[in-house]
């Protein structure tokens, strides 16, 4: 029973992982882009206040998407110069979860009937949203976005938030450029 349960819980918890959503332009040719830079106007402080959202978050963040953007074989340089630029966005929402669960199945032979007793959890947590956008600097337009949500985990250590990030943001821009289906 009690390893029926553990498989049930994983699974449950499986299903519950966030993958990333894309979105782009089929008309571009993404093989033109060789140079990016961060839009002028990308930054996190005119965000929502949350104590996670910080300039911390936003040093993490623009390292992790430099990183990511390297190992595609992009060079960063100068606004001005670039081919497209990046922005991106974060978000942090509250999320309530219930959850109720029949604790226990009772007889009563004193008198007819049978009775249940229910036992209900509320829970409330934080929801991270990052997005990434890619515009073509000369058209000015939205050529690929990219998203991924989770869980905010609290008391984490800056290694902890910094691999977060990265692994969040490796995710986000696993297809971009786009892949061929």
């Amino acid at each position: 029973m009690k390893r029926l349960l553990s498989a049930a819980l994983l699974v449950l918890l499986a299903g519950c992982a966030k993958t990333p959503d894309w979105d782009y332009d089929k008309s571009v040719q993404f093989s033109n882009y060789k140079t990016y830079a961060f839009a002028p106007d990308a930054n996190i402080s005119n965000m929502a206040p949350h104590y996670q959202v910080n300039d911390l978050m936003e040093k993490r963040l623009r390292s992790a998407i430099s990183s990511e953007m390297g190992k595609q074989g992009f060079n960063a340089t100068e606004p001005n110069q670039a081919d497209m630029l990046v922005n991106y966005h974060v978000s942090v929402d509250k999320e309530i979860v219930s959850d109720t669960i029949d604790t226990m199945y009772t007889a009563h032979w004193s008198h007819w009937g049978w009775g249940v007793r229910s036992r209900t959890t509320v829970q409330e947590y934080d929801v991270g949203t990052i997005i990434v956008d890619i515009i073509d600097k000369n058209a000015q337009q939205l050529v690929w976005r990219g998203v991924k949500e989770g869980r905010l985990r609290k008391n984490q250590t800056p290694e902890q938030r910094t691999e977060t990030i990265n692994k969040t943001v490796a995710e986000i821009l696993a297809n971009f450029p786009p892949k061929a289906l």
